[in-house]
């Protein structure tokens, strides 16, 4: 029996299986093979953490996909997804983490059963969870097969959100906001950082009283001081302390779906240096947000945002924007469109974003960023609401 709660109605994920059938014929491939874990959920619900080993969604142009993956985990799958049991195939333990079998001789040979041995098989090449030595095998064991490059084939048809996707991102969001209450409540010289991460993780989890909070896909980052020049460094058991700057990466999760949210607290006194920043960094973000509308580039975001850097002295490159929505660890980034000057993707209303223009400079890093979501005749909308600047407790 299919699972019997689904995060989704059926005809939305009708709608999303149509639309990766669409690709597929575009890119001239007869059978796809999807082993992103939220590429996975976004087909057909399977939510579980069984990533670290080989699994994968099979995509047919005709008849249901199919979930493959190791059998003890195969209860899971048909616990999540909406496919009937038939359609749930688990492969044995032998090949778990053995240098004499692979999981992707078991694939091979179901897409050779359904008739794929010499068809064009698709395959996520640039993907965390793909590995070489998968690819490796499986194009060994079907050398009539032509394989196609489907790097984010199925996560281009996520950039616009359904209303049922877009409703668990505020839910999202409203997690993110208690998180970030706590924080600015909680943190102050002398808590050691390890025990504000406690309280974020019970915040996070708690949730709110109409959505229950689930993993987020990156645990919070949070460096103080020098250490926040670098953007990706956790926390460990140092006390917070007077004269530094710490910035919060959070994110509040709701059945895997983010609403990122960033900002940043100082212990003291500010430098002139970091209040100036500030001033420019929300004016980029509110102008970023003016150029966020349907039929402007993804790029007119970032050329807003860095005009007002760079008129207070402030070079930034790189991007400082990405899409978000459903995801799984090691990353809560959809990994298609940037807010980069490069990058032309004309944006579209229900595509949502991490507007994220991170500052990190040379002994301090200054984080103010927002969720945002692409509407029809307006500027976009910020997902969370708090107020947009540097938290300063005295």
């Amino acid at each position: 029996m299919p699972a019997a709660e689904l995060p989704f109605s059926k005809g939305e994920y009708d709608r999303r299986l149509t639309k990766v059938r669409d690709a597929m014929a575009r890119a001239e491939i007869d059978v796809l093979f999807v082993e992103d874990p939220s590429n996975m959920a976004w087909l057909t619900g399977y939510d579980g953490w069984s990533f670290y080993v080989h699994q994968g969604v099979i995509v047919f142009h005709d008849g249901d996909p199919v979930w493959w993956g190791r059998t003890q985990d195969a209860n899971g799958a048909v616990r999540t997804v909406w496919m009937e049991d038939r359609d749930v195939i688990g492969y044995a333990d032998r090949y778990i983490q053995s240098t004499r079998h692979h999981p992707m001789q078991d694939l091979a040979e179901r897409l050779r059963a359904r008739g794929y041995a010499d068809k064009h098989v698709g395959v996520e090449l640039e993907n965390y969870y793909y590995s070489a030595k998968a690819h490796l095998v499986l194009t060994a064991e079907l050398p009539d097969a032509t394989f196609v490059d489907a790097t984010a084939l199925v996560n281009w048809q996520r950039a616009v959100k359904s209303d049922e996707e877009i409703a668990f991102m505020r839910r999202a969001a409203r997690i993110s906001e208690k998180i970030v209450d706590g924080i600015v409540e909680r943190v102050e010289p002398g808590l050691v950082k390890n025990e504000l991460v406690a309280e974020i993780y019970a915040d996070a989890v708690r949730g709110t009283s109409d959505a229950w909070g689930d993993y987020a896909a990156i645990v919070p980052l949070l460096p103080s001081g020098a250490d926040a020049t670098a953007p990706h460094l956790t926390w460990d058991g140092r006390p917070f302390a007077r004269g530094e700057a710490t910035f919060f990466e959070i994110s509040g999760c709701y059945r895997r779906y983010h609403a990122p949210f960033c900002r940043t607290v100082f212990l003291g006194r500010p430098p002139q240096e970091m209040l100036d920043a500030e001033k420019a960094l929300v004016e980029g973000l509110e102008a970023g947000l003016e150029a966020a509308r349907p039929g402007n580039r993804a790029g007119d975001v970032a050329r807003a945002l860095f005009g007002s850097l760079e008129r207070a002295g402030i070079k930034k490159e790189g991007r400082c924007g990405y899409p978000i929505g459903l995801s799984y660890p090691p990353d809560w980034g959809e990994r298609t469109i940037s807010f980069r000057h490069e990058d032309d993707t004309v944006l579209e209303a229900g595509m949502t974003f991490h507007f994220m223009p991170g500052l990190w400079m040379t002994d301090w890093g200054l984080e103010i960023t927002e969720s945002i979501l692409i509407r029809d005749g307006a500027a976009a909308e910020c997902l969370c609401n708090r107020p947009r600047k540097l938290f300063v407790k005295d």
